[in-house]
C-alpha cells in the first residue's frame, strides 16, 4: 500500500513539472518574473499606461543606439507571424525575414528559456487586446552581429523547486537578472568572467542607476539577511526603507510565487563573491 501510494505521488509531481504550456503559466511569466512590460508597456507621468499593455515605447537612448521595444501585442508588428517566428524572435532575437533584433533584449538569457514556457508565453501574447500604437524603430551606432548563436532546437527547464538549479533559471533565462547586473564587454555581458558583479549603467527620466552588485562579496549581498532581499527584489525597498531606482521591474516582481522567489535568493547566495566592477 505504501509502494502504490508514493508510486501515485511520483506520478502527480511528474505530470505537475511536466503539464505543458499554459495560458495561465504565460500570464505569470509576462506579467511576473519575465517582467515583459517593464520595456514593452507605454509609460507616462503616472507610471505604465494599463490599457496600453505591451504596446511599445521607447526603452534606451545613449551614443551607441536608441532602442525601442515593439509593440508586441496583435495590433502590433508581430500581428502576422506565426508562433514559429514569434517564439523565434524571443529566444534568438532574429525576426522573420532573418533580421537581428538588438540590445538590451537578453538573447544571452532567453536561449535558455524552456520550451514549454516559451511556448505559455506565446500562447498569452496571443490573447491580449490589440494595442494601436506605433513606437518607432531601433536605430544601432554599433554594429550587430549576424546572429546571437546557433539555432536553439530545444530546451529543458529543471524542475519548480526552491533550489539552485530552479533558482540559476528564473534569474537567468526567466527574469534575466544576471545580465543586467553583470558587466558589459564589448560582445554583450561578461557572463563567463564577471557574472553579477554590478556596474551596468541605466539612463533614464530618473538619472542613471547602476546595476547591484549580486555576489555574496562584502562589496554585493553578504551584509544583507534574506528578508532583506526579499524587500529588495520584491518591493524596491532597501533595509532602511529607502526606494531604489528604475528599471528594476518591482511590480512584476511582485507577482512572484515565495517559492520563486525563495529560489533565486538560494541561487544568489551560491556566487561566487567578486568586488565591484571597477
Amino acid at each position: 500500500m505504501k509502494t502504490a501510494v508514493l508510486s501515485i505521488v511520483a506520478g502527480l509531481l511528474a505530470t505537475a513539472v511536466n503539464a505543458g504550456p499554459s495560458l495561465e503559466r504565460g500570464a505569470y511569466l509576462v506579467r511576473g518574473p519575465a517582467g515583459c512590460g517593464n520595456c514593452h508597456t507605454p509609460m507616462d507621468a503616472g507610471g505604465f499606461v494599463a490599457d496600453q499593455e505591451l504596446g511599445g515605447r521607447l526603452v534606451e537612448k545613449n551614443d551607441a543606439f536608441t532602442a525601442i521595444a515593439p509593440n508586441i501585442t496583435p495590433g502590433g508588428a508581430v500581428a502576422g507571424w506565426s508562433d514559429a517566428d514569434l517564439a523565434r524572435a524571443i529566444r534568438e532575437g532574429l525576426r522573420p525575414d532573418g533580421s537581428l533584433i538588438g540590445p538590451p533584449m537578453p538573447y544571452s538569457m532567453y536561449r535558455g528559456l524552456g520550451d514549454d514556457d516559451l511556448a505559455s508565453i506565446v500562447m498569452f501574447l496571443r490573447t491580449l487586446p490589440a494595442v494601436d500604437n506605433d513606437p518607432g524603430k531601433s536605430t544601432y551606432n554599433i554594429p550587430l552581429p549576424p546572429a546571437y548563436g546557433p539555432p536553439v532546437t530545444s530546451v529543458s527547464a529543471p524542475a519548480p523547486g526552491v533550489t539552485v538549479e530552479y533558482g540559476a533559471y528564473l534569474a537567468g533565462p526567466v527574469a534575466h537578472c544576471m545580465e543586467c547586473h553583470t558587466p558589459m564587454g564589448p560582445q554583450g555581458p561578461l557572463l563567463a568572467t564577471d557574472l553579477g558583479r554590478g556596474g551596468f549603467e541605466f539612463h533614464g527620466p530618473w538619472g542613471v542607476s547602476i546595476a547591484s552588485n549580486l555576489t555574496s562579496h562584502e562589496d554585493g549581498l553578504a551584509g544583507y539577511s534574506d528578508d532583506d532581499l526579499r524587500g529588495m527584489i520584491a518591493q524596491g525597498l532597501r533595509p532602511d526603507g529607502s526606494p531604489m531606482l528604475p528599471p528594476m521591474p518591482y511590480p512584476f516582481l511582485a507577482r512572484m510565487t515565495d517559492d520563486d522567489l525563495s529560489a533565486i535568493i538560494l541561487y544568489l547566495r551560491s556566487l561566487p563573491p567578486l568586488p565591484d566592477a571597477g
